[in-house]
């Protein structure tokens, strides 16, 4: 289970959070599993804020299945009640499968008519046992294996072009030093324009979008993890040109300056 909580802007005001790698089986289409869970005093809720992956989220919830697609800005959720949520965090591979146009879906959440993967994820959240529903970790190892298996028994083909489309964001996720389209370009060995048509059919961004999303949450975790450390070393540790071009993208992006965000997290 990764413990990982990038591009999660204030953790300490999480609810109770697991992460799960994705297995052998579907590594092709998922990144990662994730599980929220709450309860929330009656009458109090919990405002969740993200700068979300820059890519989709297939996620059982409540009564419903909903694919949520790629986000352009931070966003946020208020919890209330209890309730908890099983989401997969899709490789480009995996939109398809879910969305013709990603791109026309962009900061929106659609419910999807699954119910197969409905019914087996939320039996093994809600699993009864003795009278009462277990809390233990089982349970969300169970549903995350019931998801596993709905996506294994969709027996869906993926081709090299959908694979080309993961190694894009494989380079742009995990390589600090690319900053441009045409790093990216160069790493995969492909043109510009290849890349442009890959992230329109399989993100629903513009390529240089994951790049700035990347950059933005590297500094937002830098920032809240390392509180004295100087905001202008990290401009530059993450290529943005100065302090000024780190300030303005925050702003842009997430509403706030680093400062501030820096002040709000170290006292949330």
């Amino acid at each position: 289970m990764e413990g990982s909580f990038k591009g999660i802007l204030y953790p300490a005001r999480l609810p109770t959070f697991h992460r799960f790698p994705a297995p052998a089986s579907v590594a092709h289409l998922v990144q990662w599993f994730w599980i929220p869970e709450w309860n929330i005093e009656p009458g109090r809720s919990s405002r969740q804020h993200v700068i979300a992956y820059p890519t989709s989220n297939l996620v059982v919830q409540g009564d419903a299945v909903e694919f949520s697609g790629p986000t352009t800005r931070a966003a946020y959720r208020d919890l209330t009640g209890q309730g908890w949520a099983v989401g997969a965090l899709l490789r480009p591979a995996a939109v398809p499968l879910f969305a013709d146009n990603p791109g026309a879906l962009r900061d929106q959440e659609v419910v999807l008519p699954l119910p197969g993967l409905l019914t087996a994820v939320s039996a093994a959240m809600t699993a009864i046992q003795g009278g009462k529903t277990h809390d233990d970790g089982a349970r969300r190892e169970r549903a995350v294996e019931a998801f596993v298996a709905w996506l294994v028994s969709l027996e869906c083909e993926v081709g090299e072009e959908a694979m080309l489309a993961n190694r894009m964001m494989d380079v742009i996720a995990s390589e600090r030093d690319v900053l441009l389209l045409d790093d990216v370009a160069a790493r995969l060995a492909v043109s510009p324009r290849t890349l442009q048509r890959l992230a329109g059919k399989y993100v629903g961004l513009s390529p240089s979008a994951p790049i700035r999303r990347r950059r933005l949450q590297d500094a937002a975790e830098l920032a809240r993890s390392n509180p004295t450390a100087d905001l202008a070393a990290i401009a530059v540790e993450l290529g943005y040109s100065d302090h000024a071009h780190l300030t303005n993208d925050f702003r842009k992006y997430l509403g706030f300056t680093p400062s501030n965000y820096r002040q709000e997290a170290g006292g949330s």
